[in-house]
């Protein structure tokens, strides 16, 4: 990447996503739940833990490599899997090339914008995810796509409210990118001439459909008509979350645990592994951020599954935290997108860059020379930070 597109942080990234996002594609990545409590509680939330570093004895070279659901990855990040990616022309490929490019592994959306065959075309680490969307045959054939295109592991996500109130205003999304709509949006796209210009050039507008909902080579529904038959399904019970793991048969995650007593049932359930996630605070408006609830699950069910944690993510200090409290590595979703909009797959590589160098710093200033060796030990935790929900009282 040239110099002069470089970034040094997330926050950067981040301010140069809002210059050259259209105002209402920019909106949808920074907005949450309600009054977004949750959300600010998910970024805030680190700062209020602290360090205990040692001075001398920092090793020479510090090791940051782990797995995740059987995958190799050269440190504890991966790519948390979100929707249509209009960002970028080239979107969940472009993600998927650079989390390749720099050893990781990555989450796909069922309501992405590329088809999974695609994206598992560059990068052999694509965890695929579902929604609990239709009947049980239908989940099960786009479990059965996902596994003939070569997906290694199954993200089950379950922590949507469908929460419209929005202080900020929910971003008005087309129902199609039909030429009524492309007039109607067309000076909110001139408004930013770079993002235009490089849709321009592809000679096709945003793809508003979600191929991974259809069968293999099909365009997909609309996105919201996937979404209305999403909101039209029963939510899944814990027998139906047996039932698609023992059909999947490989590595399988449930994302969205805040509770400990609902870890417990996951375990039950036969999960491979669990997400401390209250979906980037897209649920329930007043949930704790995830770290808050990390410690509690961990210690509970470390032992059982694998545990890692999605939500305010900004620094890798936020990432060694998180390992240091239990989590075996953490998911990110706006971060990448930020990345994403500020220079396509070159700007996804500079965040996970950034991330790598935080880490690094961290682990040097710790004295550790292994992500394996960090704890709680490591970490300030001031008293009533952490929230241990669903523990029966003694």
């Amino acid at each position: 990447m040239p110099r002069n597109t470089w970034f040094e942080t997330v926050a950067i990234a981040q301010q140069r996503a809002k210059k050259r996002l259209p105002k209402s594609v920019y909106s949808s990545l920074i907005s949450a739940s309600e009054k977004g409590l949750t959300v600010a509680d998910n970024v805030e939330s680190f700062g209020e833990l602290g360090f205990a570093p040692h001075v001398i004895g920092a090793p020479e070279k510090r090791d940051m490599a782990t797995t995740v659901m059987g995958q190799e990855i050269s440190m504890p990040v991966i790519i948390s899997p979100t929707g249509v990616q209009a960002v970028d022309p080239d979107g969940e490929v472009a993600v998927a090339r650079a989390a390749a490019a720099r050893g990781t592994a990555m989450g796909l959306s069922s309501f992405a914008s590329k088809p999974i065959e695609e994206v598992v075309a560059v990068n052999g680490k694509i965890f695929f995810q579902i929604y609990w969307l239709g009947d049980r045959a239908a989940i099960a054939a786009r479990a059965q796509r996902a596994k003939e295109a070569g997906a290694v592991g199954l993200i089950v996500t379950t922590d949507w409210s469908f929460s419209h109130g929005r202080d900020w205003g929910s971003p008005q999304i087309p129902e199609q990118m039909d030429l009524k709509t492309i007039a109607k949006m067309m000076p909110e796209g001139l408004s930013r001439p770079g993002w235009f210009l490089q849709w321009a050039k592809t000679l096709r507008p945003p793809n508003l459909r979600v191929p991974n909902q259809g069968g293999r080579g099909e365009p997909g529904p609309p996105f919201f008509q996937a979404y209305g038959e999403w909101m039209g399904t029963p939510p899944p019970t814990w027998e139906d979350i047996a039932w698609l793991r023992e059909l999947w048969g490989g590595p399988f995650m449930l994302k969205g645990i805040v509770r400990v007593d609902d870890a417990k049932r996951a375990v039950d359930a036969g999960v491979s592994a669990i997400s401390v996630s209250n979906h980037g605070g897209n649920n329930l408006d007043g949930t704790p951020a995830s770290i808050r609830c990390l410690p509690a699950i961990a210690d509970a069910v470390g032992d059982e599954v694998e545990v890692l944690l999605d939500g305010g993510i900004r620094r890798g200090s936020d990432v060694v935290k998180s390992v240091a409290l239990g989590a075996r590595a953490v998911m990110i979703g706006r971060a990448y997108l930020w990345g994403l909009a500020a220079g396509g797959q070159t700007g996804v590589e500079n965040v996970l860059d950034i991330l790598r160098g935080g880490i690094d710093s961290a682990l040097m200033g710790l004295g550790r020379s292994s992500i394996h060796e960090l704890s709680a030990e490591d970490i300030l935790i001031p008293e009533g930070f952490t929230r241990a929900l669903g523990v029966p009282n003694i």
